[in-house]
């Protein structure tokens, strides 16, 4: 086996680095070669061990000390050389055994991959916050199976629900019913349905998938399937409806009432207004799911509605408006 490298270069970090530095070095080659990031590759899991094992000793003030002063002789067994035959001077002050471990005990750690199936992976160091680290990047599975044996988290569950247009719009409670595959048969679960979610999204419900062995339960990925409300669009945070108004509030401008997600409003419909013509209605849309207080907009086209029976006043009166028309037509044409 080669000579261990010296801590600070293997974290990267100066020896005056300070506790923040040493952390924020760690998290980066963690998250690099930890196990679920680089599967199969033997060297990226030697680099894993490598750096565990310098933070291990570079995070506790007082191994950091005992390394500053007597390098890696202060933990592998080889320190005779400053504590004469007797082998270890540290050993009966800090428990590090002849056998190159830490108290002369080793133990695991086990990790899950996302999918259910756990992997073992051995180190011989422990102690810190090191598996605080760990949970924060890659879940609570990193940081299971200190004296536990292998550890295998449960598999997630997928499942789908339908919700109604309004139900997506503005959220609701629904009750999904699960089948594990426990035998325990169908469970029932409420799940809150988050307002604006669009369809095809998915809501990951932590730790409510199956069970692990001796690892953590997986998660619920539940798809949600959102139904049509006739008339409304959606796109995004925006929908879309359409207005049928009279000719004569088109020609003459006036008001229309509106349907929208929260109720009727009414609409100003400016004179001469063209069919086709968008309108938009501010905030009138669907509500983000980050932010609570903003909302999408709707956007109303006009129809402009042509009259199918007109009784012979209405026809009277209809082409005198017309030749009016035609009459200011040909002035100007003249």
């Amino acid at each position: 086996m080669g000579a261990k490298r010296d801590y600070y270069a293997v974290l990267g970090v100066e020896r005056s680095a300070d506790d923040r530095t040493i952390k924020k070095a760690y998290r980066k080659l963690a998250k690099k070669y930890h196990p679920d990031t680089s599967e199969g590759n033997a060297q990226a899991e030697e680099k894993f061990k490598e750096a565990t094992q310098a933070y291990e000793i570079l995070s506790d003030p007082e191994k950091r000390r005992l390394y500053d002063r007597f390098g890696h002789a202060a933990f592998d067994g080889s320190g005779a050389q400053d504590g004469g035959p007797q082998g270890n001077p540290f050993k009966d002050m800090y428990g590090f055994g002849n056998s190159g471990t830490y108290g002369g005990q080793g133990f695991h750690r086990a990790y899950g991959n996302g999918n259910g199936e756990g992997r073992r992976y051995e180190y011989r160091f422990g102690g810190g916050d090191m598996d605080d680290i760990l949970k924060s990047m890659f879940g609570e599975a990193a940081g299971d199976g200190f004296g536990e044996g292998f550890g295998r988290g449960g598999a997630d569950l997928r499942a789908e629900i339908s919700v109604s247009f309004e139900e997506a719009a503005f959220g609701c409670e629904k009750t999904v019913r699960l089948d594990t595959g426990e035998g325990a048969g169908p469970q029932s679960l409420r799940v809150r349905i988050p307002a604006g979610i669009d369809d095809g999204k998915s809501i990951r419900l932590k730790g409510k998938g199956a069970r692990g062995r001796g690892g953590s339960p997986g998660d619920l990925l539940l798809k949600v399937n959102v139904g049509r409300k006739p008339g409304f669009e959606r796109q995004g945070m925006d929908v879309y409806t359409v207005a049928s108004i009279p000719f004569y509030t088109a020609v003459l401008g006036g008001e229309v009432a509106v349907q929208t997600l929260s109720g009727k409003v009414l609409c100003r419909i400016r004179e001469g207004t063209q069919s086709g013509t968008k309108i938009r209605l501010k905030g009138k849309g669907i509500v983000s799911m980050k932010d609570p207080g903003v909302h999408g907009d709707q956007y109303v086209t006009v129809q402009i509605q042509v009259p199918e029976h007109l009784d012979e006043e209405a026809k009277r009166k209809l082409r005198e408006f017309q030749a009016a028309c035609e009459g200011r037509a040909c002035h100007r044409a003249g």
